[in-house]
């Protein structure tokens, strides 16, 4: 599988992309404007302080809206990276951090552990992409970090979302599959959920998004294989058709187009919605007619879309 580390540095060459974060306290400055807070999260905290040891041993990074207030049910958005980037990387690509600000959202990213070759990723489903087949429990740590941020600030518990690219897409479906009674909503993109509908049993309805792009070489729209992987992805198409179907849909219908991506010219996205099913089960699946798997964003466009779709649906 290629780089996608690579993918991000090449896209995002002489774009001012900003300072690189590594673990720990990071100068809100360095992505942000003035009066931002970065809080790096249970690092600051001595051994034994009741943390969680997977988050100790694994930091995350976490933003604090400036409008954060003590007490306010406030909603928290974990954003997951593809595999051999990091979470620096794809917030440089996703520029959540203002849109955190604007909407005020609590905003968290963590980073997967290496594999063999050196490359972060993920163990979420059997397709995508723990290649060197690593026992660690990403499930167990994601959890770990949402309960971590609930226990440091007032997390509303009815809007606890997950947003992935590529593998951390494929880890956001694993997670509405297997953490349901803890995340209200996921979107993917460039993700697929597992190929067979039997591994994926969430406890109660998630909503999904999927996002994709239809000239996807890396994941393909239409399905296919990660070399090394023990088992295929399903098209874009399918993984929206196994949510419907998990979340009680009955039939869909088309939503409106948007402007999402900046190398194909015009409204290439088109959203087609589920219909009939119960609350809290939203489907929706975009698809960027025309899109790669790393194209160029149009922002506050692509934040504003996926967040939007958070904020119309949070846990009943």
């Amino acid at each position: 599988m290629r780089s996608l580390a690579l993918v991000l540095v090449s896209a995002l060459a002489g774009a001012g992309c900003g300072d690189h974060l590594g673990g720990g306290a990071t100068d809100a400055a360095t992505l942000d404007g003035p009066g931002a807070v970065i809080d790096a999260g249970p690092v600051d905290g001595p051994p034994g302080d009741g943390r969680s040891p997977l988050v100790e041993a694994r930091p995350y990074e976490l933003y604090v809206p400036t409008g954060y207030h003590a007490g306010t049910p406030t909603p928290l958005v974990l954003m997951l990276h593809g595999y051999s980037a990091n979470a620096t990387l794809q917030e440089i690509y996703f520029q959540f951090e203002p849109g955190a600000e604007a909407h005020g959202f609590l905003y968290a990213r963590a980073n997967g552990t290496v594999d063999g070759v050196g490359n972060h990723f993920w163990n979420a489903t059997d397709a995508c992409c723990n290649l060197g087949h690593s026992t660690v429990d990403d499930v167990a740590y994601l959890r770990a970090v949402i309960d971590d941020v609930a226990a440091r600030y007032t997390v509303d518990p009815k809007r606890v979302f997950v947003v992935g690219h590529s593998n951390g897409g494929f880890m956001s479906h694993r997670l509405a599959c297997d953490l349901a009674d803890k995340v209200a909503a996921v979107v993917s993109f460039a993700g697929a959920t597992y190929a067979d509908p039997g591994q994926c049993n969430p406890s109660q309805p998630v909503s999904v998004l999927e996002i994709h792009g239809t000239a996807d070489l890396v994941i393909g729209y239409n399905g296919g294989r990660v070399v090394g992987a023990d088992a295929a992805y399903p098209a874009a198409t399918t993984t929206a058709s196994i949510w419907r179907s998990k979340n009680g849909c009955t039939g869909t219908a088309n939503g409106g187009r948007l402007n999402l991506i900046a190398d194909v010219i015009g409204d290439e996205t088109r959203t087609e919605r589920g219909t009939g099913g119960g609350a809290g089960g939203a489907v929706e699946l975009m698809t960027m007619v025309g899109g790669g798997h790393v194209s160029p964003l149009v922002q506050p466009d692509f934040r504003d879309a996926v967040w939007g779709f958070f904020a119309a649906h949070p846990r009943p």
